[in-house]
């Protein structure tokens, strides 16, 4: 666990004291405050077990259980403070914890700082999760097709620009995945990626949950109000999933918060100022959507300023194989050995058209697994639907996996020459950008004649 310089920054600057530490109890962080209420020298205690230099410290039952402690009071020598201490929890597993001391005058003061205390951890722990909550990037996305590489590419190179990024496609195609992608690209990967699936809240409730909303806004809502995506997002990216279901009247707030840079909370006067990336997805025609006045064009011309179109896995065949070899690897180590395909399942998964796409496909390797007693999946393992419609179809031919590789090397030298020309200073040229020798380019050109 490793604490950025914005992290810093913003820790440094608060008047509670500050103590974290990893998951093996090791302090790695304390803020002024924290040696200003303790007294505690940093050079002394970073780097060194809490139990050797905080002795009596209540922060590793709290790493080790997982519970919050809330309250406690301490005292060592002549300092008396009051602690909080709160589990730091990534991906449903504890890496830390974190302490938060208060200094003790008086009890309202005590507990006026006890409730800023605890909006602090809250929104400290917050934001390492904004900050961690991406995991893909474009390696991860797994796609040999030339169709892949060239929406690959395309996405790295939208990735560079700071502009708002459409991506279409069918259900399953994966179009959250090339968001995360994007987004740990880009200039603002150490910044928030918030996602939100527009089709999963009333509008009313969507409104609230991207603007925020002033506290009594309306009945229901929470004592102090709540922030909003567009605030926790401020500086990174809002990825807005199935964009095409938001409200006609909700989308014309959403292209002013787009074009002005503002936003105004549900119930609230003020506006504030939010510096945020648009990537919207959708399965839906918006160009159609805006013919039946269903969508504002407007709108869509600010958020599909990039727009990349996934193609659906029926169209792209060539990764089927190797999406199922990931699939296949991934659970090797909870299956305890390793399992390949039969060769009449590679066939009717070629054969198969995949409505579902990605996602159906990686659905039917985990039931084939569920329901295979060996190491090979048999075409018997695979679901019915699958079986009777891949077999009904005309064989598709299927490559082997070295006659795939060097497909995709001929496709990458074609390109390159179109590039840099077929001359031999052009063909130098090629070979330093694929990373080969001029005598292996040769090579290659000879054996794709």
């Amino acid at each position: 666990m490793k604490i950025d310089e914005l992290q810093k920054n913003i820790l440094d600057s608060l008047h509670d004291g500050v103590l974290i530490a990893d998951k093996n109890c090791t302090i790695i962080y304390i803020n002024p405050s924290y040696t200003r209420i303790t007294g505690v020298n940093p050079d002394i205690i970073i780097g060194q077990p809490l139990h050797t230099v905080r002795e009596g410290s209540k922060l590793p039952e709290v790493i080790n259980s997982g519970q919050k402690l809330i309250g406690i009071p301490r005292k060592v020598d002549d300092k008396e403070y009051v602690v909080n201490m709160v589990p730091i929890i990534e991906n449903n597993e504890i890496v830390g914890g974190i302490s938060i001391v208060n200094e003790i005058n008086d009890v309202y003061t005590l507990i006026r700082r006890l409730t800023k205390s605890n909006k602090i951890i809250g929104n400290l722990r917050k934001r390492v999760t904004q900050l961690h909550n991406t995991k893909y990037t474009i390696d991860d996305i797994i796609g040999i097709d030339y169709k892949s590489q060239n929406t690959k590419n395309l996405a790295l190179k939208i990735a560079k620009k700071d502009s708002n990024v459409l991506i279409t496609g069918e259900s399953g195609t994966g179009k959250e995945l090339f968001a995360q992608s994007i987004h740990n690209a880009s200039s603002r990967s150490d910044r928030a990626f918030v996602a939100i699936n527009c089709a999963a809240l009333d509008n009313n409730l969507l409104e609230s949950e991207l603007f925020g909303y002033e506290e009594g806004a309306f009945t229901g809502a929470i004592k102090g109000g709540k922030p909003g995506l567009f605030r926790e997002a401020d500086g990174g990216t809002i990825f807005l999933d199935e964009i095409s279901e938001m409200d006609y009247r909700l989308q014309a707030k959403l292209l002013r918060a787009i074009q002005e840079k503002v936003i105004r909370p549900v119930g609230g006067l003020l506006e504030t100022t939010v510096d945020v990336r648009i990537i919207a997805a959708t399965n839906k025609s918006l160009e159609t959507m805006i013919l039946e006045n269903k969508f504002r064009q407007d709108l869509y011309f600010r958020i599909a300023v990039f727009t990349i179109d996934l193609c659906p896995l029926r169209e792209r065949r060539d990764d089927i194989i190797p999406l199922v070899q990931n699939y296949l690897s991934e659970a090797q180590p909870t299956l305890g050995k390793e399992v390949i395909l039969s060769n009449d399942v590679i066939e009717v998964l070629y054969n198969y058209d995949w409505p579902g796409n990605v996602r159906e496909l990686k659905n039917t390797i985990e039931y084939a697994l569920m329901m295979s007693d060996n190491s090979i999946i048999t075409s018997d393992t695979l679901p019915k639907r699958i079986l009777d419609s891949g077999l009904k179809k005309e064989s598709i031919e299927i490559k082997t996996l070295d006659r795939i590789v060097k497909d995709a090397e001929a496709n990458e030298i074609k390109k390159a020459i179109s590039q840099y020309g077929n001359t031999v200073e052009g063909k130098k040229k090629v070979a330093k950008a694929l990373g080969i020798s001029l005598a292996s380019l040769y090579n290659k050109l000879n054996t794709a004649k």
